[in-house]
């Protein structure tokens, strides 16, 4: 699993240069996630974005609410200054490349944040319990924290399909009273609410979004959908694992069973999300 020095280097520079496919992918997402976030968003005050990655979230905050100042932290540099680029008028939004874990512990006082959020940021923590307690802490009382996360696996079926395609191990939950940092490790809603409660918010119940994963559009679905399947997920370990002469094949049986998902002109897999909303408490 992605750690934070392959954050700051290897992982950090992909997701960088492939931000477009990545947004398009999650793009059905973003209308639902918006909405909740711009929901409890204050006119004006201050908001963070935890894990901004090539900030399309906390863009789109900023441009919903003008007077509200909104800081996006990430581990990687290079997904910064992407983010930098693409935020680049928007006088209300600024990025950061930092631990958002360390810059939560060091915000205080006035320099307390109204509102935090996150697209899929938030299930890589070493310590998640740490991490909410430092999150709660740099939250004002009442201020709001909404965040996006896999639901199950069951219902993401794009998963363990690519890996099961590339011959790679399926990406799982943890298992019952254990943690692994990953991209379905907060999809169970009872774990992610103990973890809340931890850190000290108070969380109604989440709101279970299915929507369309979107691997590759137009007259070259399949072959952009295999190209953004070997940069990021499980079949790009697999193949990067692997020696180079072996890749081949591999890439053959992605290049299938993806031309198989192709309709109309796109790549598309059901996806299910969890959107949670907390307050912090006083």
């Amino acid at each position: 699993m992605t750690n934070a020095q392959e954050w700051q280097g290897r992982d950090g520079n992909t997701w960088a240069e492939e931000w477009r496919l990545n947004d398009m992918s999650f793009a059905d997402l973003a209308g639902p996630l918006d909405a909740a976030i711009a929901a409890v968003a204050p006119a004006s005050g201050r908001a963070l974005d935890m894990g901004c990655g090539a900030g399309v979230t906390s863009i789109a905050l900023a441009a919903a609410r003008p007077g509200l100042a909104i800081t996006g932290v990430d581990l990687s540099e290079q997904l910064v200054t992407v983010a930098r680029e693409r935020a680049k008028g928007l006088a209300n939004l600024d990025y950061r490349a930092a631990n958002v874990v360390d810059f939560a512990l060091a915000t205080h006082g006035e320099d307390r944040f109204d509102l935090a959020f996150s697209r899929h940021g938030v299930m890589f923590f070493g310590d998640p319990a740490a991490a909410f307690r430092a999150i709660g802490g740099a939250i004002r009382p009442g201020g709001a924290l909404v965040f996006s996360c896999f639901a199950d696996v069951a219902r993401n079926p794009w998963a363990k399909d690519i890996a099961v395609a590339a011959g790679a191990v399926a990406p799982a939950a943890a298992a019952d009273g254990g943690y692994v940092p990953g991209p379905f490790a907060f999809s169970d809603p009872q774990f992610a609410r103990g973890l809340l409660e931890q850190g000290g918010f108070s969380a109604a119940d989440p709101q279970l979004v299915d929507y369309v994963y979107r691997a590759g559009e137009g007259e070259d679905a399949v072959e952009q959908a295999l190209y953004f399947f070997q940069r990021i997920g499980p079949a790009a370990r697999l193949l990067a694992a692997i020696e180079p002469a072996a890749r081949g094949p591999v890439r053959e049986r992605l290049r299938a069973f993806l031309a198989e998902r192709e309709c109309d002109g796109a790549v598309t897999f059901p996806a299910s999300a969890w959107i949670w909303t907390a307050r912090a408490g006083g």
